[in-house]
Protein backbone atom coordinates (compact mmCIF):
# COMPACT_ATOMS: atom_id res chain seq x y z
CA UNK A 1 0.00 0.00 0.00
CA UNK A 2 1.04 3.59 -0.60
CA UNK A 3 1.86 5.54 2.55
CA UNK A 4 1.28 9.28 2.86
CA UNK A 5 2.94 9.76 6.23
CA UNK A 6 5.65 12.42 6.25
CA UNK A 7 7.27 13.73 9.39
CA UNK A 8 4.72 11.98 11.58
CA UNK A 9 1.79 13.83 10.00
CA UNK A 10 -0.84 11.78 8.23
CA UNK A 11 -1.40 13.54 4.91
CA UNK A 12 -4.26 11.35 3.78
CA UNK A 13 -6.80 13.74 5.27
CA UNK A 14 -5.58 16.50 2.96
CA UNK A 15 -5.84 14.64 -0.33
CA UNK A 16 -8.36 12.34 -1.98
CA UNK A 17 -8.04 8.59 -1.61
CA UNK A 18 -5.95 7.04 -4.36
CA UNK A 19 -7.95 4.80 -6.60
CA UNK A 20 -6.38 1.68 -7.99
CA UNK A 21 -6.82 0.61 -11.58
CA UNK A 22 -8.17 -2.70 -12.75
CA UNK A 23 -6.40 -5.17 -15.01
CA UNK A 24 -8.80 -4.27 -17.81
CA UNK A 25 -8.03 -0.55 -17.44
CA UNK A 26 -4.30 -1.25 -17.52
CA UNK A 27 -4.71 -3.47 -20.57
CA UNK A 28 -6.69 -0.79 -22.40
CA UNK A 29 -4.10 1.85 -21.51
CA UNK A 30 -1.29 -0.26 -22.94
CA UNK A 31 -3.30 -1.04 -26.08
CA UNK A 32 -4.28 2.58 -26.72
CA UNK A 33 -0.87 4.12 -25.99
CA UNK A 34 1.87 1.50 -25.95
CA UNK A 35 0.84 -0.33 -29.10
CA UNK A 36 0.47 2.91 -31.04
CA UNK A 37 3.93 3.96 -29.86
CA UNK A 38 5.38 0.60 -30.87
CA UNK A 39 4.00 0.85 -34.41
CA UNK A 40 5.26 4.41 -34.80
CA UNK A 41 8.72 3.63 -33.44
CA UNK A 42 9.01 0.42 -35.49
CA UNK A 43 8.35 2.30 -38.73
CA UNK A 44 10.85 4.99 -37.79
CA UNK A 45 13.49 2.43 -36.79
CA UNK A 46 13.15 0.57 -40.08
CA UNK A 47 13.76 3.75 -42.07
CA UNK A 48 16.71 4.89 -39.95
CA UNK A 49 18.23 1.42 -39.96
CA UNK A 50 18.01 1.21 -43.74
CA UNK A 51 19.83 4.53 -44.09
CA UNK A 52 22.48 3.65 -41.51
CA UNK A 53 23.01 0.28 -43.21
CA UNK A 54 23.63 2.04 -46.52
CA UNK A 55 26.08 4.51 -44.97
CA UNK A 56 28.03 1.98 -42.89
CA UNK A 57 28.24 -0.43 -45.82
CA UNK A 58 29.83 2.33 -47.89
CA UNK A 59 32.17 3.26 -45.03
CA UNK A 60 33.31 -0.36 -44.63
CA UNK A 61 34.34 -0.48 -48.30
CA UNK A 62 36.65 2.49 -47.70
CA UNK A 63 38.02 1.38 -44.34
CA UNK A 64 37.87 -2.31 -43.43
CA UNK A 65 38.20 -1.52 -39.72
CA UNK A 66 34.54 -0.44 -39.72
CA UNK A 67 31.78 -3.00 -40.24
CA UNK A 68 28.28 -2.32 -41.51
CA UNK A 69 25.48 -2.54 -38.94
CA UNK A 70 23.13 -5.53 -38.85
CA UNK A 71 19.73 -5.41 -40.52
CA UNK A 72 17.51 -7.13 -37.97
CA UNK A 73 14.72 -4.65 -37.28
CA UNK A 74 13.83 -3.01 -33.98
CA UNK A 75 15.67 -5.71 -32.01
CA UNK A 76 19.01 -5.06 -33.70
CA UNK A 77 22.04 -5.24 -31.42
CA UNK A 78 23.39 -2.14 -33.17
CA UNK A 79 20.39 0.09 -32.54
CA UNK A 80 18.86 1.37 -29.32
CA UNK A 81 15.74 3.53 -28.99
CA UNK A 82 16.42 6.23 -26.38
CA UNK A 83 13.23 8.16 -27.12
CA UNK A 84 10.68 8.19 -29.97
CA UNK A 85 12.86 10.68 -31.86
CA UNK A 86 16.29 9.79 -30.49
CA UNK A 87 18.30 6.69 -31.40
CA UNK A 88 21.73 5.31 -30.61
CA UNK A 89 23.56 3.37 -33.34
CA UNK A 90 26.75 1.42 -32.66
CA UNK A 91 29.12 0.80 -35.58
CA UNK A 92 31.06 -2.48 -35.08
CA UNK A 93 34.83 -2.43 -35.42
CA UNK A 94 36.48 -5.26 -37.33
CA UNK A 95 39.93 -6.81 -37.05
CA UNK A 96 40.11 -7.16 -33.26
CA UNK A 97 39.42 -10.63 -31.83
CA UNK A 98 40.44 -12.85 -28.93
CA UNK A 99 40.11 -10.22 -26.19
CA UNK A 100 42.08 -10.70 -22.95
CA UNK A 101 41.47 -8.63 -19.85
CA UNK A 102 44.57 -6.68 -18.86
CA UNK A 103 45.81 -6.91 -15.27
CA UNK A 104 48.83 -4.62 -15.65
CA UNK A 105 48.72 -0.91 -15.02
CA UNK A 106 50.72 1.91 -16.56
CA UNK A 107 50.43 5.68 -16.79
CA UNK A 108 49.67 7.51 -20.02
CA UNK A 109 51.29 10.85 -20.90
CA UNK A 110 49.66 11.91 -24.16
CA UNK A 111 46.72 13.84 -25.57
CA UNK A 112 44.45 12.39 -28.30
CA UNK A 113 46.38 14.53 -30.80
CA UNK A 114 49.63 12.87 -29.70
CA UNK A 115 51.14 15.74 -27.68
CA UNK A 116 53.29 14.51 -24.80
CA UNK A 117 52.20 15.54 -21.29
CA UNK A 118 54.24 16.12 -18.15
CA UNK A 119 51.58 14.67 -15.86
CA UNK A 120 49.64 11.44 -16.48
CA UNK A 121 46.14 11.28 -17.90
CA UNK A 122 43.34 10.53 -15.45
CA UNK A 123 42.67 6.85 -14.84
CA UNK A 124 39.41 5.34 -16.15
CA UNK A 125 36.25 5.76 -14.13
CA UNK A 126 34.07 2.83 -13.13
CA UNK A 127 32.91 0.78 -16.13
CA UNK A 128 35.52 2.44 -18.36
CA UNK A 129 38.92 1.11 -19.37
CA UNK A 130 41.96 1.60 -21.54
CA UNK A 131 42.16 -0.57 -24.64
CA UNK A 132 45.51 -1.86 -25.86
CA UNK A 133 46.07 -3.52 -29.22
CA UNK A 134 48.04 -6.25 -27.43
CA UNK A 135 44.93 -7.27 -25.49
CA UNK A 136 43.70 -9.02 -28.63
CA UNK A 137 45.13 -12.33 -29.80
CA UNK A 138 44.35 -11.50 -33.44
CA UNK A 139 44.50 -8.02 -34.95
CA UNK A 140 44.70 -6.59 -38.42
CA UNK A 141 47.79 -4.52 -39.10
CA UNK A 142 45.82 -1.31 -39.53
CA UNK A 143 45.02 -1.17 -35.80
CA UNK A 144 48.69 -0.44 -35.18
CA UNK A 145 48.54 2.61 -37.45
CA UNK A 146 49.07 6.04 -35.92
CA UNK A 147 45.67 7.29 -37.05
CA UNK A 148 43.99 5.19 -34.32
CA UNK A 149 46.80 4.15 -31.97
CA UNK A 150 49.13 5.95 -29.57
CA UNK A 151 51.79 4.00 -27.66
CA UNK A 152 49.88 0.77 -28.21
CA UNK A 153 46.51 2.15 -27.08
CA UNK A 154 43.48 2.25 -29.36
CA UNK A 155 42.35 5.84 -28.71
CA UNK A 156 38.55 6.39 -28.86
CA UNK A 157 38.85 10.03 -29.93
CA UNK A 158 40.93 9.04 -32.95
CA UNK A 159 38.55 6.25 -33.97
CA UNK A 160 35.62 8.66 -33.71
CA UNK A 161 37.47 11.24 -35.80
CA UNK A 162 38.06 8.73 -38.59
CA UNK A 163 34.43 7.58 -38.53
CA UNK A 164 33.23 11.19 -38.69
CA UNK A 165 35.40 11.92 -41.71
CA UNK A 166 34.16 8.80 -43.50
CA UNK A 167 30.56 9.70 -42.66
CA UNK A 168 30.96 13.13 -44.24
CA UNK A 169 32.16 11.40 -47.41
CA UNK A 170 29.51 8.66 -47.38
CA UNK A 171 26.44 10.92 -47.15
CA UNK A 172 26.87 12.53 -50.60
CA UNK A 173 28.31 9.33 -52.08
CA UNK A 174 25.09 7.51 -51.13
CA UNK A 175 22.86 10.38 -52.36
CA UNK A 176 21.54 11.02 -48.85
CA UNK A 177 22.30 14.73 -48.45
CA UNK A 178 18.57 15.51 -48.43
CA UNK A 179 17.91 13.03 -45.61
CA UNK A 180 21.00 13.00 -43.38
CA UNK A 181 22.77 15.99 -41.83
CA UNK A 182 25.76 15.93 -39.48
CA UNK A 183 25.26 18.08 -36.38
CA UNK A 184 27.92 20.11 -34.61
CA UNK A 185 28.95 18.27 -31.46
CA UNK A 186 30.94 19.15 -28.38
CA UNK A 187 33.25 16.43 -27.19
CA UNK A 188 33.79 12.93 -28.56
CA UNK A 189 30.43 12.20 -30.15
CA UNK A 190 28.86 11.98 -33.61
CA UNK A 191 25.28 13.20 -34.01
CA UNK A 192 23.22 13.31 -37.17
CA UNK A 193 19.62 14.07 -38.03
CA UNK A 194 17.70 11.70 -40.27
CA UNK A 195 14.53 12.70 -42.08
CA UNK A 196 11.98 9.87 -41.94
CA UNK A 197 8.47 9.75 -43.36
CA UNK A 198 7.09 10.48 -39.89
CA UNK A 199 9.50 12.93 -38.25
CA UNK A 200 13.08 14.11 -37.91
CA UNK A 201 15.13 11.73 -35.80
CA UNK A 202 18.40 12.45 -34.02
CA UNK A 203 20.91 9.62 -34.14
CA UNK A 204 24.11 9.24 -32.12
CA UNK A 205 26.77 7.02 -33.70
CA UNK A 206 29.52 5.33 -31.71
CA UNK A 207 32.20 2.85 -32.77
CA UNK A 208 31.99 -0.37 -30.74
CA UNK A 209 34.32 -3.30 -30.10
CA UNK A 210 32.20 -6.41 -29.59
CA UNK A 211 33.61 -8.83 -26.98
CA UNK A 212 31.68 -12.14 -27.20
CA UNK A 213 32.02 -14.96 -24.67
CA UNK A 214 33.68 -12.81 -22.01
CA UNK A 215 32.34 -10.95 -18.98
CA UNK A 216 34.38 -8.08 -17.44
CA UNK A 217 35.58 -8.23 -13.86
CA UNK A 218 34.29 -4.71 -13.27
CA UNK A 219 30.69 -5.80 -13.91
CA UNK A 220 29.39 -7.44 -10.75
CA UNK A 221 25.91 -8.01 -12.10
CA UNK A 222 23.72 -9.93 -12.64
CA UNK A 223 24.49 -11.71 -9.40
CA UNK A 224 23.79 -15.39 -8.91
CA UNK A 225 22.39 -15.21 -5.39
CA UNK A 226 19.42 -12.96 -6.22
CA UNK A 227 15.91 -14.28 -6.82
CA UNK A 228 15.86 -12.74 -10.27
CA UNK A 229 17.39 -13.42 -12.70
CA UNK A 230 17.86 -17.15 -12.19
CA UNK A 231 21.34 -18.66 -12.23
CA UNK A 232 20.76 -20.20 -15.64
CA UNK A 233 19.51 -16.91 -17.08
CA UNK A 234 22.46 -14.99 -15.61
CA UNK A 235 24.97 -17.49 -17.02
CA UNK A 236 23.29 -17.34 -20.43
CA UNK A 237 23.37 -13.54 -20.43
CA UNK A 238 27.04 -13.41 -19.48
CA UNK A 239 27.97 -15.90 -22.19
CA UNK A 240 26.99 -13.34 -24.84
CA UNK A 241 29.70 -10.99 -23.61
CA UNK A 242 29.82 -7.21 -23.61
CA UNK A 243 30.90 -4.27 -25.77
CA UNK A 244 33.40 -1.43 -25.53
CA UNK A 245 32.04 1.85 -26.89
CA UNK A 246 34.06 4.90 -27.94
CA UNK A 247 32.32 7.68 -26.00
CA UNK A 248 35.23 9.54 -24.38
CA UNK A 249 38.60 10.85 -25.53
CA UNK A 250 40.78 8.23 -23.83
CA UNK A 251 38.70 5.46 -22.26
CA UNK A 252 36.32 2.89 -23.68
CA UNK A 253 32.96 2.55 -21.96
CA UNK A 254 31.71 -0.91 -21.05
CA UNK A 255 28.28 -1.52 -22.59
CA UNK A 256 25.79 -4.32 -21.97
CA UNK A 257 23.07 -3.66 -24.53
CA UNK A 258 22.90 -7.33 -25.57
CA UNK A 259 22.71 -8.49 -21.97
CA UNK A 260 19.96 -5.99 -21.17
CA UNK A 261 17.93 -7.10 -24.19
CA UNK A 262 18.24 -10.77 -23.20
CA UNK A 263 17.20 -10.01 -19.63
CA UNK A 264 14.15 -8.08 -20.81
CA UNK A 265 13.12 -10.93 -23.11
CA UNK A 266 12.88 -13.27 -20.11
CA UNK A 267 11.85 -10.75 -17.50
CA UNK A 268 8.43 -12.34 -16.90
CA UNK A 269 9.47 -15.98 -17.19
CA UNK A 270 8.34 -16.52 -13.58
CA UNK A 271 4.81 -15.32 -14.41
CA UNK A 272 5.29 -11.71 -13.28
CA UNK A 273 4.15 -8.49 -14.93
CA UNK A 274 7.40 -6.52 -14.92
CA UNK A 275 7.25 -5.67 -18.62
CA UNK A 276 3.82 -4.09 -18.22
CA UNK A 277 5.18 -1.96 -15.38
CA UNK A 278 8.14 -0.85 -17.48
CA UNK A 279 5.87 0.06 -20.41
CA UNK A 280 3.61 2.16 -18.16
CA UNK A 281 6.55 4.03 -16.61
CA UNK A 282 8.10 4.60 -20.03
CA UNK A 283 4.85 6.02 -21.37
CA UNK A 284 4.55 8.35 -18.37
CA UNK A 285 8.12 9.47 -18.93
CA UNK A 286 7.47 10.33 -22.58
CA UNK A 287 4.03 11.93 -22.10
CA UNK A 288 4.36 13.67 -18.71
CA UNK A 289 7.79 13.70 -17.05
CA UNK A 290 10.17 14.28 -19.98
CA UNK A 291 8.29 15.10 -23.19
CA UNK A 292 10.22 16.45 -26.15
CA UNK A 293 12.82 15.28 -28.65
CA UNK A 294 15.82 15.28 -26.26
CA UNK A 295 14.59 14.12 -22.84
CA UNK A 296 16.86 14.29 -19.81
CA UNK A 297 15.70 10.79 -18.85
CA UNK A 298 15.81 8.32 -21.74
CA UNK A 299 14.28 4.87 -22.08
CA UNK A 300 17.78 3.48 -21.53
CA UNK A 301 17.99 5.17 -18.11
CA UNK A 302 14.63 3.71 -17.10
CA UNK A 303 15.52 0.26 -18.36
CA UNK A 304 18.85 0.07 -16.51
CA UNK A 305 17.31 1.35 -13.29
CA UNK A 306 14.39 -1.02 -13.64
CA UNK A 307 16.64 -4.06 -14.11
CA UNK A 308 18.78 -2.99 -11.17
CA UNK A 309 15.77 -2.66 -8.87
CA UNK A 310 14.34 -6.00 -9.95
CA UNK A 311 17.59 -7.83 -9.25
CA UNK A 312 17.80 -6.31 -5.75
CA UNK A 313 14.35 -7.45 -4.63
Amino acid sequence: MWSYRTGGVDCRAHRPEMKGITDDELHNFLINTGDARHRRVSTMVEEVQSIMLTLTTQISTWDSRFHSISNSGIHSDNLKVLAPSQLLVTVPLRGLSGFRQNRSRRWRYYTPSGVQLLSPVMEPEKLHQWLEVEQFQKTSGHWHDNDVSIQGDVVPARVLSILLGLLHRAIPACNLTDRVSVLDSFGPTIRVTVETSMQTVEVELFPVVEIPGCWPRKARWPRFFKRWPSKDRARCVKSFGFDLIARTNYHWQLSFLRAERLLLEGIDEDGGCRMKCLRVVRQLKEDVWCPGSRPVITSQHLQVRFLSLESSL
